[in-house]
């Protein structure tokens, strides 16, 4: 199974500051309003779904916007179990009540049954993923697990952030002749033919601040006869 090493980091001391960090700053504060909203209307291009598996779920910075559908079942599961301790420990509790069930797996491989849930929810992940096999192995894994919809996060191109970002990163390659990152600018024709390859076709698209901002929320509905 992939590995990356972004995703060890994750320990009881590092979820605590991921937990905070999203409410330190005007900018933060900012971003996340505006990925709050991102999610919202993403969740209504995939039909408002009346169960969703929020994967990875971090410490539940979405749990809220997630949870604003009282008919929604909510389940949560994450590569980290300190990082969902967390969160199910210092979200409110009317929130945390919400959750259905949390279980700590790999996105490449859950261990859930075909069809767990209405939609995958997928936030801030698959910008780390710069191997192709390793997006599709994901998203297939995600196409099995929802019998309607999955929705997906990512740093797209087409944008002033992904060119600013496309241009630090050849730098830091000529530099250091590291082509290895931490994070990913996808060109949206490569990570829509994953979307195909996965099984998957797109509904539609959310940006975050368009042709400025390289964050990309896209809605895939799943084809259960590709």
């Amino acid at each position: 199974m992939p590995h990356y090493a972004f995703a060890d980091k994750y320990d009881a001391s590092h979820a605590k500051e991921y937990f905070e960090k999203h409410d330190t700053g005007v900018f933060r504060r900012l971003s996340n309003w505006r990925e709050q909203r991102m999610a919202r209307r993403a969740l209504e291009l995939a039909g408002r779904p009346k169960s969703v598996l929020d994967l990875p779920c971090g410490t539940g910075r979405f749990w809220e916007t997630l949870a604003e559908d009282p008919d929604r079942v909510i389940h949560v599961a994450d590569n980290s179990q300190d990082m969902i301790d967390t969160g199910l420990a210092l979200r409110p509790p009317e929130i945390t009540r919400r959750i259905a069930d949390a279980r700590c797996c790999s996105a490449f491989e859950t261990g859930l049954p075909d069809n767990y849930v209405e939609s995958v929810f997928c936030f801030r992940l698959l910008h780390h993923i710069g191997k192709r096999e390793d997006r599709v192995r994901m998203l297939k894994e995600f196409a099995r697990i929802s019998s309607g919809t999955v929705i997906v996060s990512l740093w797209v191109d087409g944008n002033y952030r992904a060119y600013r970002e496309q241009k630090r990163l050849a730098r830091k390659e000529r530099e250091t002749g590291n082509i290895e990152h931490n994070r990913y600018v996808i060109r949206r024709q490569d990570i829509e033919a994953d979307f195909v390859a996965a099984g998957l076709s797109v509904i539609g698209h959310v940006d975050f601040l368009k042709y400025w901002e390289k964050w990309r929320a896209y809605v895939l509905s799943v084809n259960k006869g590709a």
